[in-house]
């Protein structure tokens, strides 16, 4: 009797030991969707949230999500390998305390992926407006255009290819970050309403202040979010703002 105690009772204590391991392992793959919208809000949000949880489920990594700024806490942000700003809009949505926790998050070596709207966001904030790489400032309407690769990035560029036709929301931008190391152009030829006299870039990353960043102008669109093209893309970026 007293040696089934003792077993089960060591059983129970292995099984607590595996389980936190687990819980840590678990911790170190996980990523934060952040999707608040004080301006524009994008159709395609939903879309984007379906989408990468299912990378998330077939590639090993955990997602969770957030429309509230209450999120941007140092003990939050902590929890997480890497944060995506999944099409946000508006200025003066951070107050002092939750810009200095995304600010020390970077510093700590933590991930930022931004996509399409993470540049209409936050104009206020110089700090920002480098890391992400640039601000909109205008868009012509939806059309297919040729994107170009102008940077080999062994991960981030895999399975994607040198030149791609895509249909998309093309931003133009101001105050450019000339820091970051650009991997994609738009091929201004290939549709009306460019206006980045012919060196338009829609695709970039940096290494910012300890963090990776990764920022990518597609997916205005809902279909976007179903493009093998762009979802390998996504994939790329989640995994090298992770560190994996």
């Amino acid at each position: 009797m007293k040696k089934a105690f003792f077993i089960i009772s060591l059983s129970l204590i292995l099984l607590s030991k595996v389980n936190a391991i687990a819980a840590t392992f678990n911790a170190d793959k996980k990523i934060l969707i952040f999707s608040l919208t004080k301006g524009f809000r994008h159709k395609s949000i939903s879309n984007g949230i379906i989408a990468v949880k299912k990378l998330g489920s077939e590639h090993g990594f955990q997602v969770d999500t957030s429309e509230s700024v209450s999120s941007f806490t140092k003990e939050n942000l902590s929890r997480y390998r890497s944060i995506i700003f999944l099409n946000p809009t508006g200025s003066n949505v951070f107050n002092e305390r939750q810009k200095q926790a995304l600010v020390d998050y970077i510093h700590n070596g933590g991930g930022l992926l931004g996509i399409h709207a993470a540049t209409d966001f936050c104009y206020e904030w110089e700090w920002y407006g480098k890391l992400i790489g640039a601000y909109f400032v205008s868009h012509p309407k939806v059309q297919s255009a040729k994107l170009i690769t102008t940077k080999t990035h062994r991960q981030l560029m895999k399975k994607i290819p040198s030149e791609w036709q895509h249909t998309d929301e093309w931003y133009n931008f101001k105050s450019f970050n000339k820091q970051v190391k650009v991997l994609m152009q738009v091929d201004e030829n290939s549709y009306e309403g460019a206006k980045m006299n012919g060196s338009h870039p829609i695709v970039w990353y940096h290494h910012f202040e300890g963090g990776r960043v990764f920022y990518t102008g597609l997916g205005h669109t809902p279909e976007s979010y179903t493009n093998e093209v762009f979802l390998q893309q996504l994939l790329n970026a989640i995994e090298w703002t992770m560190g994996k």
